[in-house]
């Protein structure tokens, strides 16, 4: 073995010691796993190029390198996200359990707070994830980012208070959430308005995400019956060989419905105080994909 080849194999390794936490990160700053795949193999293209012996600390090169591939990726997808047909939901996640275990703490990629993340500028994004989803220093996210400590705080401040003003508390435990969400799979797949009404609170909101590739409303929907008879109406329309099954997404329980053995959509509830507070419906098949596999 040359000592190129020697190199490359300490630098491959180094970066897949890294991996799950780049990852992670990745997707709390993109919301779509293959965005962050795809940042991973521009930042490990940049990795094996760097001479290491100027690297003090693996993770916190890598780190600054994902981040900022991620913080430009990120302000080019916003601007193509100005025209996606209907509401845009982040790709459900089925977290490896290293990564849901260790520091990527699950409740970092709800469904409910990566929704109010795409309101934040891609700076307080990334910011707020590596603040508030990894502990991560000031001093640090201020060499990550390439600001002041002082603007780092008052970035994280900002949109701290953000998300605290947008992002709806949903407070029940994970086996609450998931008989809730059974009732609703069977009350949704009965076409049951009566079933579903007594399941959802009054204010609840149904966001479906369908890309303009699959039929999905196009605006959020809300209140109790509005959203009870929006699903009687897709239940009425019928699946071939329907089949619902109750899986881990996001950090907790989640739906997957399935056609023929084809996946059609993944389902997240908000679920508070035993009664169904939000609806995220996500049918694009882009980003049903992975799922599926």
């Amino acid at each position: 073995m040359t000592g190129s080849d020697t190199e490359l194999e300490a630098a491959t390794a180094a970066f897949e010691a890294q991996r799950p936490y780049l990852r992670a990160v990745a997707y709390r700053l993109l919301g779509r796993v293959g965005d962050a795949e795809d940042v991973l193999q521009e930042a490990w293209l940049r990795w094996r190029e760097v001479d290491r012996a100027t690297v003090m600390d693996d993770r916190a090169y890598l780190t600054q390198v994902t981040t900022r591939l991620a913080i430009d990726r990120l302000r080019r997808e916003q601007r193509r996200r100005e025209t996606y047909v209907g509401p845009w939901l982040p790709e459900p996640l089925a977290l490896e359990p290293d990564v849901a275990d260790r520091v990527e703490l699950a409740d970092s990629v709800e469904m409910a707070l990566l929704v109010v993340l795409e309101t934040l500028s891609p700076l307080e994004r990334a910011v707020f994830v590596l603040r508030e989803a990894f502990g991560a220093p000031y001093e640090e996210i201020a060499l990550v980012v390439d600001r002041s400590e002082d603007a780092v705080r008052q970035l994280a401040h900002r949109a701290r208070r953000h998300v605290d003003e947008r992002r709806p508390r949903f407070d029940a435990d994970a086996r609450t959430r998931r008989e809730v969400t059974e009732r609703f799979l069977a009350a949704a797949a009965g076409g049951d308005v009566d079933a579903l009404m007594e399941l959802l609170a009054p204010d609840v909101t149904l966001v479906s995400d369908g890309g303009g590739v699959v039929r999905a409303a196009l605006r959020p929907i809300e209140g109790a019956d509005a959203v009870a008879r929006w699903l009687a109406g897709v239940a009425a329309r019928g699946l071939a060989e329907p089949s619902m099954e109750i899986v881990e997404l996001n950090g907790g329980p989640a739906a997957v419905v399935r056609s023929g053995g084809v996946l059609q959509a993944a389902i997240v509830l908000g679920v508070a105080g035993g009664r169904v507070r939000a609806v995220y419906l996500v049918a694009n098949p882009e980003k049903l994909a992975r799922l599926d596999v």
